[in-house]
């Protein structure tokens, strides 16, 4: 009998959406903590200890922002030129009307199409997040059991893990690692990353985690059953014991899983994996 090929997918298990403890943290301060996120890259991190000789493949993606980005602060400005806080939501309207606008000097136009492009997907209302996962700051790490764990996965199984950087252009969220939320033509790492779908395809089970659920986990989730061939879902494992939701957006993330249980994905814990990757491996 051939023996499976599984997919381990790791979304965004990077220190800026980590609770770590203090003592854990250098001196650094996440900027996004989601809360139980610690806990759930632990529990991760002995699920490939464990198991990953059951695990044919893993993928890493990071979400990797520059400073100025059109979800952080600093981009954005108050009718008064006062600082914008994180968390606020900006519509298409409020910009249009003044209360929030860019910065950047001639940004006007680019946001305001942005941001109507971005409502016409009826996906998600832009956030102004704190500035997190800034390319090459501490916050864009990933955690350290977990990296320790796929550190010594690639040495056993003389692989490396994939990475999957996503969020490098300023002009749009990226939520997905599949493709950003509103793509430029000009920009092919904002398009539908096709090698890496391939990759995910090749693979019979797909066992996805990371952070955040009601975010990057379900966006890169939906667009891998909207992209891959019908059926795709009855090939996934969400691992809901290692990934959590931001604070305020619990039913964002539930509703997202069970969307995905009616499409025939299986919702599972850690633990409950592990068998069966310990018995793959055997």
């Amino acid at each position: 009998m051939t023996r499976k090929a599984v997919h381990l997918l790791i979304i965004d298990p990077q220190n800026d959406f980590c609770d770590l403890p203090e003592a854990l943290c250098g001196g650094n301060i996440p900027s996004l903590p989601v809360a139980g996120a610690h806990a759930d890259m632990l529990r991760l991190a002995a699920l490939i200890e464990k198991g990953g000789q059951g695990i044919s493949d893993i993928s890493v993606t990071l979400d990797s922002h520059l400073r100025l980005d059109i979800a952080h602060p600093g981009f954005w400005q108050k009718a008064d030129g006062g600082a914008v806080a994180p968390f606020t939501q900006i519509h298409a309207g409020d910009v249009k009307a003044g209360a929030f606008l860019p910065r950047v000097s001639g940004a006007l136009a680019r946001a305001i199409a942005y941001l109507e492009a971005l409502e016409a997907s009826q996906r998600y209302v832009h956030m102004v997040w704190p500035v997190h996962c800034e390319l090459g700051a501490w916050g864009n790490n990933v955690h350290t059991a977990v990296r320790q764990a796929y550190n010594q996965w690639e040495e056993t199984r003389g692989v490396n893990v994939e990475k999957v950087l996503k969020g490098l252009n300023p002009w749009t969220e990226h939520y997905s690692a599949i493709r950003a939320e509103v793509p430029d033509p000009a920009s092919p790492d904002t398009l539908t990353n096709d090698a890496f779908l391939a990759r995910l395809d090749r693979a019979d089970d797909i066992l996805i985690a990371g952070e955040a659920g009601s975010h990057c986990v379900k966006a890169t989730t939906e667009h891998i059953v909207e992209y891959l061939p019908a059926g795709a879902a009855r090939r996934i494992t969400l691992l809901t014991d290692c990934m959590s939701p931001v604070t305020g957006f619990e039913a964002q993330q539930q509703s997202f899983i069970e969307a995905l249980r009616s499409q025939g994905a299986r919702i599972a814990i850690s633990e409950k994996i592990l068998p069966e990757l310990q018995a793959r491996a055997a």
